[in-house]
């Protein structure tokens, strides 16, 4: 006679506590999931990184490549010429037309109706390397033809905007993620020092640290990256920009960091370690420094925004990266006359990219100061 096991399977939450509790990890991932705005920062961060990473597969044309300067964007259109619907989408090319604009006397460019261009992903375009290796000529999207399609249209030199923009993307993100990462090591380096051993050491530290808070960062800024030749390498040039927002942004960090070390030295379990004659440097790694990090990871993600912030305004006033370097605030610079916006605002586009920046890395911020501390 057969003998059937009645006794229920167990459940997926008791299998989970036999396994043992969750890690820390795993609780602030829980959490975080839950943030609608936490998870939707964290997807726009990877796609602006993947967008930076691969921006010569991602961007539709070469850069540097001209056309007709001040071309307005081409919009995507399911219609021919006659009105009827069609599946693939299409663009109309962009010729001058005989008319004058009565504000710049320059030629206006309109849709040419009898030569459209399709469009489709994975098109071929213009060859390129990817991460300067691999050889290329794919991009994600474009014309089937291989034609220059401008989707945000094209600045004074006839480069395509959205292109640029993309390429952009790569300085943007670099000055603010080297720039952070620089200012977090030594902020939070500092930090700890001045917050575990105060007296005189935290007293001369602090002192230094007022000193570079009180200077008028502007300025300075201004300052020291006009003492750059102008035929010095773009290389030189760009380096020397991280090296002073770097320069002038960790002191503000220090403080943070001091705070936090100053109120963990006193509890128990460091006080306790400090009795069993456990080293400096082992109690600044083991206890300190990995309490200190919550905080010091949602700095970060709320500090990004602010580098790409002050990157855009000194590239548009000419004291960022130069050319034929391409950042957002470079790009920003035609944006200089009220009668270049007034007669071709969509030289405005990187604005765009900027603000979607700066909403993705504060959103993320706003969900991991919830859910770092999932308790």
């Amino acid at each position: 006679m057969l003998a059937f096991n009645s006794s229920p399977a167990p459940s997926d939450e008791k299998i989970k506590h036999k396994s043992g509790s969750e890690s820390y990890i795993a609780l602030v991932w829980r959490r975080l999931k839950r943030s609608w705005t936490g998870m939707s920062g964290l997807t726009l961060v990877i796609l602006l990184l993947l967008m930076a990473a691969f921006a010569e597969f991602i961007a539709p044309l070469d850069p540097k490549a001209t056309d007709t300067g001040f071309a307005p964007p081409q919009v995507m259109s399911f219609h021919d010429k006659d009105g009827n619907l069609v599946f693939q989408p299409r663009v109309y090319a962009l010729v001058e037309t005989s008319d004058l604009d009565p504000v710049t006397f320059q030629p206006i460019v309109g849709p040419d109706y009898d030569n459209p261009r399709l469009l489709g992903f994975f098109v071929k375009g213009d060859p390129y390397h990817l991460f300067g290796l691999i050889p290329g000529d794919r991009h994600l999207f474009g014309a089937t033809d291989g034609g220059p399609v401008h989707f945000l249209g094209t600045d004074k030199f006839g480069r395509d905007v959205l292109s640029r923009a993309i390429y952009g993307s790569r300085i943007s993100l670099m000055i603010a993620l080297t720039v952070v990462a620089i200012v977090t090591i030594v902020g939070t380096t500092v930090g700890m020092i001045s917050g575990y051993f105060g007296g005189t050491v935290d007293a001369w530290i602090q002192r230094f640290v007022e000193v570079v808070l009180a200077f008028p960062q502007l300025p300075l800024y201004l300052a020291l990256t006009s003492l750059i030749p102008v035929t010095a390498p773009t290389n030189v040039f760009l380096a020397f920009v991280i090296v002073v927002m770097s320069a002038l942004g960790w002191a503000q960090m220090s403080r943070e960091v001091r705070g936090k070390t100053l109120a963990l030295a006193r509890i128990d379990y460091v006080r306790a370690a400090m009795a069993v004659g456990a080293t400096d440097r082992r109690i600044i790694l083991q206890h300190i420094f990995p309490n200190v990090m919550s905080h010091v990871i949602v700095a970060v993600t709320l500090a990004i925004p602010s580098v790409v912030l002050l990157e855009s305004f000194l590239g548009f006033l000419g004291f960022a990266v130069k050319p034929p370097l391409i950042s957002w605030g470079l790009m920003l610079q035609d944006t200089s006359t009220y009668s270049v916006i007034g007669s071709y605002p969509w030289i405005l586009s990187p604005v765009g990219f900027v603000l979607i920046t700066v909403f993705a890395f504060n959103a993320l911020g706003d969900g991991l100061r919830d859910a770092i501390d999932p308790y």
